[in-house]
């Protein structure tokens, strides 16, 4: 277990709100645990003998998690991790919360975990949600546009071509579909990175944590990845949709169009932090655009 030597100084911004949580009176009372560090967010576990705390310091577009928190996540009540105290600094944000569980399903995959998770997705889903959508038609053209110009000197000539011509189908053929769901559908919070490394249970409930990603729409970009991770993990993905459009008491037609369009925005999202952020904070994004790119051909086409 680290020791409080390791700890970082940006944990003195909290000190005060966490040892509160704790119910000790000096940081040197803590423990810490190390449980994220990627990009540009760190997660820690600082705990004592009579209890524990998650603190978490993000930047860039890990810092949207504060704004995520007072604008959906409180208000509508959503199965996440209580924020206990949150803090504004001059690059980054801190938030510390309540420890919701120490085992995620990306730590202990199972049909059952991968079950339970739609079903949390249900839970999400079901808020009612006021105001505009965040991820309308117009959203998705800027996504094509700031991705085109992104690739650019990134990939080679070639590969640029294919991207531009699949950017383009996704614009020709997701636009309209887009449009017509939100017509029909009522919006959603989309938790926008809903997978098994940010699904943590405590043995009977599980939580979504990492939120900054959030955002209103009616797609079900959330269980299309949910459902892409289990596929890579040798699960197979039709009792997890079954699971879902049964909780959910929904149409199985329109969940596969929420599927094909969340597909689509995720596609597209994932690919625009990579030109805009990823290429800088994570130099291995590089090697997913490829991926996704064949991932958004895959999707745009079912769209047909």
């Amino acid at each position: 277990m680290p020791v409080r030597s390791l700890l970082p100084g940006w944990l003195d911004s909290v000190a005060g709100p966490v040892l509160a949580s704790t119910g000790v009176a000096s940081t040197d009372a803590l423990t810490g645990e190390l449980l994220r560090h990627w990009g540009s967010s760190e997660v820690w576990r600082l705990s004592s003998g009579s209890g524990s705390v998650i603190v978490k310091r993000g930047s860039d577009t890990q810092a949207a998690e504060a704004d995520t928190y007072e604008q959906l996540v409180r208000p509508l009540d959503l199965p996440a991790p209580e924020l206990l105290h949150l803090e504004r600094l001059e690059d980054a944000v801190v938030l510390v919360m309540a420890d919701v569980g120490g085992v995620t399903l990306e730590q202990n995959p199972s049909p059952g975990g991968f079950l339970a998770a739609a079903e949390l997705l249900v839970e999400l889903r079901s808020k009612p949600v006021e105001g505009v959508t965040d991820f309308g038609p117009d959203r998705l053209l800027d996504l094509v546009d700031r991705i085109r110009s992104g690739l650019a000197g990134v990939v080679g000539p070639l590969a640029d071509a294919r991207a531009a011509a699949g950017l383009d189908r996704a614009a020709e053929l997701a636009t309209p579909a887009l449009a017509e769901l939100h017509r029909g559908v009522p919006l959603a919070v989309v938790h926008g990175d809903f997978v098994p490394k940010n699904l943590v249970t405590d043995g009977s409930r599980w939580t979504a944590v990492d939120w900054p990603a959030a955002y209103r729409a009616p797609h079900l970009g959330d269980l299309h990845t949910l459902l892409r991770d289990a596929r890579t993990g040798g699960f197979a993905t039709d009792p997890i949709v079954a699971r879902y459009i049964d909780a959910a008491g929904t149409d199985s037609d329109l969940v596969r169009r929420q599927l094909v369009l969340g597909g689509v925005c995720f596609s597209l999202l994932a690919l625009r932090w990579i030109v805009e952020e990823g290429l800088r904070t994570v130099p291995p994004s590089k090697d997913w655009i490829d991926g996704l790119l064949t991932e958004l051909d895959d999707l745009t086409g079912e769209l047909r």
